[in-house]
């Protein structure tokens, strides 16, 4: 494992230098080299490690969520309530339904089996859309209108709503039907991940004093290594209770560094920020070459012409809805734009759960991984490289 590891930080970072280089997004040669030392093409990589790599994302992800709370003004999150709310779920519910009127005629699947398919488009990925918001609010670029902070809360709960809607279309085309509960598991996941996070917040706080009142203070280090253990406890909380009772991880982690920001002095608050950074240069290679590892090009290969139409096709019904979100807000034309190619897209929801079907042995299974594959490798470019090349032209700096 520890060749594949040297393998993974090289050839990640070496990839990434290059494109950083020819102008493009670091974040696309990560990719691309997980998809060429992954199992699938050069298969380089140890199964060890990729046995754990669905963990080893989700430390990074942890990283980059903590990194993002203690990154947000909350003056700034109370300037994005209802566009961030409406952002957390009309892109995606437009995304659906137009996968319910195309998927059918592009894929020849049934209504459900759409369905499913479009609840695996339906998520924005957090893994590439919370760093570039983390950087932009880092820069202070679009910071005066808080757009940053409304992608970023709107992306964080656009994924509690989508695996939802998942799980019970899921058990739809199981045959298990659809209940009112678990729709009821949205706003349950919402507010108890909230709460969650914190009380944790508050705790991590009470620990920090203590260590004052007893010595000399906790150091650094320590605290850094403290607030990611309870990062670490959150994702496990969820995964723990997920059969009886729903909680959002991640809002439970971007909770829990926003107290810890309200509470903890600005000075400590950047020396945490800072930490984090130089951590997310590790985590960041290892999420995204991992992601890319995932990706099954015969797969990709295999769904064919007709599944990039409808790819490209659900797009733009979810452009539309991250449109209609914006609806009476401050935002100009360019701003608006920017929006709609940050919710473009798509990777770690999709690699998470774009397997789970065929896993089932559901007669769908070939198709929605197929598509869940081509949406990663034509999205997740796409709005990155978009992020990327437009935010400093549309997007104002303070």
């Amino acid at each position: 494992m520890l060749t594949s590891l040297a393998i993974l930080f090289l050839c990640g970072f070496s990839v990434a230098e290059i494109f950083r280089r020819l102008k493009l997004p670091r974040v696309v040669g990560m990719l691309l080299s997980g998809i060429i030392l992954g199992p699938f093409v050069l298969d380089l990589l140890d199964p060890t490690l990729l046995g754990i790599s669905a963990e080893l994302r989700k430390i990074a992800l942890i990283i980059i969520l903590i990194k993002a709370g203690l990154s947000l003004d909350i003056k700034d999150l109370k300037k994005v309530g209802r566009p961030a709310v409406l952002l957390s779920f009309l892109p995606a519910v437009f995304e659906i339904i137009a996968c319910v009127i195309f998927a059918p005629i592009f894929l020849e699947v049934s209504r459900t089996e759409a369905a499913l398919i479009g609840a695996v488009l339906g998520a924005v990925s957090p893994a590439v859309v919370v760093p570039k918001m983390v950087q932009l609010m880092d820069n202070k670029i679009g910071t005066d209108k808080a757009i940053p902070q409304l992608i970023l809360a709107g992306a964080s709960l656009d994924d509690v709503f989508v695996i939802v809607l998942f799980t019970a279309f899921l058990g739809m085309v199981q045959g298990n039907g659809i209940s009112a509960i678990q729709f009821a598991d949205i706003p349950v996941s919402i507010i108890l991940g909230t709460l969650a996070g914190v009380l944790c917040g508050f705790l991590i706080y009470f620990i920090y004093r203590l260590s004052d009142k007893l010595g000399n203070g906790i150091r650094n280090t320590v605290l850094v290594i403290v607030i990611l253990s309870f990062g670490f406890l959150l994702n496990t909380l969820e995964a723990a209770t997920e059969k009886y009772v729903a909680i959002s991880g991640m809002l439970a982690v971007i909770s829990m560094a926003l107290i810890i920001k309200i509470k903890i002095d600005d000075i400590r608050v950047k020396k945490l920020a800072e930490s984090y950074g130089n951590i997310w240069i590790a985590a960041e290679v290892i999420l995204f070459v991992l992601i890319g590892a995932a990706v099954n090009i015969k797969y990709t290969f295999g769904a064919g012409g007709k599944a990039l139409v409808l790819i490209l096709t659900v797009l733009i019904f979810r452009s539309a809805g991250v449109v209609i979100s914006l609806i009476g807000t401050e935002l100009n034309f360019k701003e608006r734009l920017f929006c709609v190619i940050a919710y473009l897209p798509k990777a770690t929801v999709q690699a998470a759960i774009g397997g789970v079907p065929l896993a089932l042995g559901l007669d769908c299974g070939e198709i929605v991984l197929s598509v869940a594959v081509l949406s990663i490798l034509i999205t997740a470019p796409l709005g990155a490289i978009g992020m990327d090349l437009t935010d400093k032209k549309l997007l104002n700096k303070c």
